[in-house]
């Protein structure tokens, strides 16, 4: 298998010679013009491609910004036709197989969140800027093009990964590879990823800080071989793993990849998770399987771990994401589609109900960080700011906010539809998970419980 990882580096290499240095034996006319200008004018840019890969190869400024005139952002500069934005389309003329894995992967559609709730919120209950320079800086923008040709300024300067170009493609390479250095180094730090997989919702970065994995890497970053070429886990480094080394970088058995969804066997996004290749097989499309996923992503581990210490981490994963479905999100979801096929919440427009508010941050904040927390061991964010807070949220605001919706119809003369979501309620607390908060708890669990209990105040007044 090394045999295998050894070929399709040397083909990386070979298909995309930029990178060895071979595209081109020195600097194009027209780049050395453009650098004549701003190596006065923009330092900064100049400095950072002068220490990269690009630079090496003799790939300069036009290379990468040359455009056609037909091109819709296409703009004549000295006698040329470039374009500001440098497009994964662009980056595809020397990096094919690169740009083939993204376009297939989740951060290239990540613009799709327009219309989603979250784009409600953005756009409409915060407002557009809000929008603008939040959600669409990580999500991407549709970037648009003025009558005088210039990029309109609501939808530019924007990196987001998943962002919608003037030429038709999507995303944004320099989301993660940050122009003008495009650093492999940088890419494989998790502060990289951090500026978007971070905060209430999906706090990736802040539960890898939290997990053995990111104190092993803080405490190891001078161990990491950040700048090795090659970088395979287990080979060229073990002290720790980033979130590239699991999610992207090669293995001794395994060649990169820029389908970052590529080793992910569950979707952790949405109010129920489902294996991630569930919707591709109900719609009758063949995707990569999600045993095949965890089998890629087991291999990774395997660099530092023992099979038998991965299957059990894969077993208490499997178990909090099932917990979190089975006992709160179906339920949840049950009660809260009962109000809407009742007609005791709005279905036309969203967040106008305090109910829908706290079901968003039930699923959406808390739900998500007790899964992503789970995932990558930390358990912080998989109990206190996760399961804890699923569990508060669940029984002391939606449940009483059901109830009390429902009790109020039934005042105002709505019966039958209030009765529904009554008993609605009623059967979602009477499953054997939730019997407890009505007093119905096992007897022979209750009498553990206080047992355990009386053990546990012993202990601590002695």
């Amino acid at each position: 298998m090394r045999q295998f990882l050894t070929l399709s580096l040397m083909s990386v290499f070979l298909a995309n010679p930029a990178v060895a240095g071979e595209l081109l034996p020195e600097l194009s006319k027209e780049s050395a013009e453009c650098v004549g200008c701003h190596k006065e004018i923009s330092p900064g840019l100049y400095g950072q491609w002068g220490a990269s890969k690009h630079y090496g190869a003799n790939v300069g400024c036009y290379e990468c910004h040359r455009a056609d005139k037909k091109d819709a952002d296409a703009f004549e500069h000295e006698f040329v036709y470039i374009s500001t934005i440098v497009s994964p389309k662009d980056c595809s003329r020397c990096h094919e197989r690169e740009t083939e894995e993204f376009m297939g992967s989740h951060h290239a559609s990540a613009a799709k969140i327009h219309g989603s709730l979250d784009n409600v919120l953005g756009e409409v209950v915060e407002g557009p800027a809000a929008a603008m320079n939040g959600c669409k800086q990580c999500h991407g923008s549709v970037v648009k093009v003025l009558d005088d040709g210039a990029l309109d300024p609501a939808t530019w300067p924007n990196t987001g990964v998943g962002r919608l170009n003037p030429d038709g493609s999507n995303g944004a390479c320099s989301a993660c590879h940050s122009r003008h250095a495009f650093s492999a180094a940088q890419a494989r730090q998790p502060e990289n990823c951090g500026k978007c997989h971070l905060g209430p919702d999906h706090p990736q970065k802040e539960i890898y800080e939290e997990s053995k994995h990111g104190i092993a890497y803080y405490g190891n970053i001078d161990k990491m071989n950040l700048d090795n070429s090659k970088w395979v886990v287990g080979e060229d480094y073990w002290a720790a793993p980033t979130c590239a080394t699991c999610h992207m970088s090669a293995t001794t058995t395994q060649p990169i990849t820029h389908d970052v969804g590529d080793r992910i066997s569950w979707t952790l996004r949405p109010a129920v998770s489902e294996k991630v290749d569930a919707k591709a097989k109900k719609l009758g499309k063949k995707v990569k399987s999600w045993e095949d996923r965890r089998a890629d992503m087991k291999d990774v581990c395997s660099a530092c771990h023992s099979e038998a210490f991965v299957d059990a981490f894969y077993f208490q994963f499997d178990s909090a994401v099932e917990l979190y479905n089975e006992k709160f999100a179906k339920p949840g979801l049950r009660v809260v589609n009962a109000l809407k096929a009742n007609g005791l919440i709005t279905t036309e427009i969203a967040f106008d109900d305090e109910i829908e508010w706290t079901w968003f941050y039930l699923w959406h904040h808390e739900g998500r960080r007790a899964r992503h927390g789970a995932s990558m061991m930390g358990p912080d964010y998989t109990q206190w700011h996760g399961f804890f807070e699923v569990a508060e949220r669940f029984y002391m605001e939606l449940i009483p906010q059901a109830r009390e919706l429902a009790e109020h119809a039934i005042e105002e003369g709505k019966g039958e539809a209030g009765n529904a979501v009554l008993a609605e309620i009623d059967a979602v607390l009477n499953m054997d998970e939730h019997k407890w908060i009505l007093g119905k708890m096992d007897p022979d669990e209750q009498a553990a419980r206080k047992k355990a209990g009386e053990e546990f105040k012993k202990r601590y007044v002695q």
